[in-house]
């Protein structure tokens, strides 16, 4: 059976930090707000009243007055030795995101199916700006290791998942993205504009897109676009194994087949889109 980001201990942070929220509307009242909630992130998810401020960027004054409420409304909890953490009421908001809990459950059977013909690391991600971002993840014991947990952000160009959503936004947004800059984190990561454009183009005319060593260099992901109602992409399902004897083209119709179940389950009908 696979283990899912639920049930197994997340892994080494990975070498990457997404920018954080901008402050710029900080100084209205549902900006300070927001900016308390943005204070924490995977690497900080407990915090003091001192932290909070002073990564909000907000004077412990305010900070105290809004931590309180919002302690009270429940979006933050308080423990026994003073410390912050993301309160159960924010879940429960976020479980409403048609994004976000609603996708995963469509597609978790599909997921299920990936991961027992390959007993890989399968994921399931969707697109937030220039970033990725992974909403459910299945993975074995002897699968390959990976910077993964729901919640999760990687930049589009690195990820199989972020090729296929890339491949299939609209060219203006694909050539603001590919006009960079692009991060690099191993030899092999498509840090070139031109060489980006290409790929995305390859993805487009092959349905699925293959990421190879891009993040850690010893791992490729093949992954296929999934579709909604109206023929829109609105996520992406991927498999990621080994670089060493990696069959990529065995993976690629196994991955293509689970993004269109999920596909079909969102409502797309084939004739509407490719």
């Amino acid at each position: 059976m696979p283990m899912t980001a639920d049930t197994v201990p997340s892994p080494t942070p990975p070498p990457y930090s997404p920018s954080p929220p901008s402050l710029s509307s900080a100084r209205s009242a549902p900006g300070r707000l927001l900016a308390v909630l943005a204070a924490f992130d995977h690497e900080h998810p407990a915090l003091c009243l001192t932290d909070i401020s002073r990564r909000s960027g907000l004077t412990l004054t305010t900070t105290h007055r809004l931590v309180g409420a919002l302690t009270e409304w429940g979006a933050l909890e308080r423990d026994g030795s003073g410390v912050y953490h993301v309160g159960l009421r924010l879940w429960e908001v976020a479980a409403l995101a048609p994004r976000g809990l609603a996708l995963r459950q469509i597609a978790l059977p599909y997921l299920e199916d990936l991961y027992e013909a390959t007993h890989e690391n399968v994921q399931l991600a969707v697109r937030d700006g220039g970033e990725v971002v992974y909403i459910e993840w299945l993975s074995g014991r002897s699968a390959v290791g990976v910077h993964i947990r729901v919640g999760a952000r990687w930049p589009l160009h690195a990820t199989g998942v972020g090729l296929a959503l890339l491949a299939h936004s609209d060219p203006a947004s694909q050539e603001e993205y590919c006009a960079g800059p692009l991060a690099g984190f191993t030899p092999y990561t498509l840090t070139d504009g031109a060489r980006l454009r290409r790929v995305l183009a390859e993805v487009r005319r092959t349905g699925a897109a293959v990421s190879s060593r891009q993040v850690t260099d010893d791992a490729v992901s093949v992954a296929a676009p999934v579709r909604g109602r109206d023929s829109t992409v609105v996520a992406a399902v991927s498999v990621v194994v080994p670089e060493a004897g990696a069959q990529v083209p065995a993976l690629i119709p196994a991955v293509r087949l689970a993004a269109r179940g999920i596909s079909r389950a969102l409502g797309w009908q084939p004739g509407t889109g490719s």
